[in-house]
């Protein structure tokens, strides 16, 4: 890999770890002001609401100036949203400004990727990226769980600086200060990040001309046969994803009988089976062979249906002693269990993520075709978070969500599945010209 790529990988894991850092932090702040249970997830649909209204316009910014610099920008603007948050702003107002800033570094950060790296290195530089994704928000999760821990928060709270009064007095106010300092930290690591040499033609500022061209981003991108299956398994795969870090959260507490500090750890744990499932991917599945991962994908919802039958009442009493370490069986069962569902999620979006990059790339521009792709999959995180805030609304038991979102990924995996199934006999139907067999945007993958 080019040295630069190291650098790209440093900027996401603190910009990533402070995002998941502050979604934890966001929570306790809400409960903090005796905010109701169904504006919980709705924090994530305010945060990912600008991948959708700004869609038209973050692909033309991602390459209207080198992508490192689009990375700086765009991650001043997050910790912009944090500080505000800090200072009084509306938890939900505060978390979509941070989610506008998001918005706008995620094509700047997937499109380098097709700038700096050959087709062959994308698996591979995708298992990387999506790891240390997982890695940040294994950690950012936990430590947005410690750092409003009342031992950790005690602490934070103790310091006191001589002739100035900060106003910080809950533990999620002291969390927002550290978060807020791990951004300055990615923002250092963002200008470092070096310019690739690549211009795109000039992008325009006309709002409507703006909205024409992603119009016909998206149905170039949604036409191409590879693009298309990629693309419908990384709309499902981060619409389902939003959902389930809720649902574990409610789950933990009504099955397992967690608080939110501990219920993060098992989000933590889900994490580290997606790193160990995209880096197994990286390892072996190439680019030519990225389709024959579907499967998984109806294995994931299939497993993650079973925790509608497992509580922390429905396991022996048994405990595990390792010296003075003590670990319930249960939570030896949860903990893999959740390993198992994280890793086969990372096992098939990982070589789905880098199949779309290189067919938005061939199609269209690196920025322009990451914006289509954030935009199909935050329509989705939009769909289930409304649909899952308004089965909490009306106090659906947590068996029944956890049913309902195992049928849904199922049947959508298997209804692309059979598209693609489609897909390969239209090909094969296509008579030969000359010497070549179909356009590149019809070959079989």
């Amino acid at each position: 890999m080019k040295k630069g790529f190291y650098t790209i990988m440093a900027a996401q894991f603190f910009s990533s770890l402070a995002d998941n850092a502050l979604l934890i932090a966001a929570i306790a702040l809400l409960a903090q002001v005796n905010a109701p249970d169904w504006m919980t997830p709705l924090l994530k649909l305010f945060f990912v609401l600008s991948y959708v209204l700004l869609a038209a316009f973050v692909g033309a910014f991602a390459d209207a100036m080198p992508k490192g610099r689009v990375m700086f920008v765009t991650n001043g603007i997050k910790m912009v949203g944090c500080a505000m948050m800090l200072f009084g702003s509306h938890p939900l107002l505060a978390y979509g400004v941070v989610g506008f800033g998001a918005a706008a570094y995620s094509p700047a950060k997937y499109g380098i990727l097709t700038e700096l790296l050959p087709p062959e290195k994308l698996v591979t530089a995708n298992g990387w990226i999506e790891g240390l994704t997982v890695g940040s928000i294994i950690l950012g999760t936990v430590l947005g769980g410690a750092l409003i821990s009342v031992k950790i928060s005690t602490l934070l709270l103790s310091f006191d600086f001589p002739f100035i009064t900060t106003g910080i007095e809950t533990p999620a106010e002291a969390a927002m200060m550290v978060v807020i300092f791990l951004y300055v930290v990615a923002a250092l690591f963002n200008s470092r990040i070096p310019d690739t040499g690549i211009v795109y033609p000039s992008q325009g500022h006309n709002p409507i001309e703006l909205i024409k061209d992603f119009a016909h981003c998206f149905t170039t991108l949604w036409r191409d046969r590879l693009g298309q299956i990629s693309l419908a398994v990384t709309t499902i795969f981060w619409g389902a994803g939003a959902a389930l870090q809720y649902i574990v959260l409610k789950w933990a507490e009504e099955r397992l009988g967690m608080d939110l500090s501990s219920g993060a750890i098992l989000q933590a744990v889900v994490a580290v089976g997606v790193a160990i499932g995209a880096t197994y991917a990286a390892m072996r599945v190439p680019l030519k062979r990225s389709l024959s991962v579907l499967p998984m994908g109806i294995a994931m919802g299939a497993v993650v249906m079973t925790m509608a039958f497992f509580s922390k009442a429905s396991l022996p009493d048994y405990v595990f002693s390792l010296g003075t370490f003590h670990i319930p069986l249960y939570l030896v069962i949860t903990y893999l269990f959740l390993m198992l569902v994280g890793a086969l999620s990372g096992y098939f979006v990982v070589p789905m993520n880098a199949l779309l990059q290189h067919r938005g790339h061939v199609l269209l521009s690196a920025g322009h075709s990451i914006a289509v792709q954030n935009f199909n999959e935050n329509i989705s995180v939009l769909v289930m978070l409304c649909f899952y805030a308004l089965l909490v609304r009306f106090n659906a038991p947590v068996g029944l969500i956890v049913i309902l979102f195992g049928v849904f990924v199922c049947t959508a995996m298997w209804l692309v599945i059979c598209r693609h199934a489609a897909n390969q006999r239209e090909y094969d139907s296509l008579p030969l010209i000359g010497e070549e067999k179909r356009a590149d945007n019809t070959r079989r993958f």
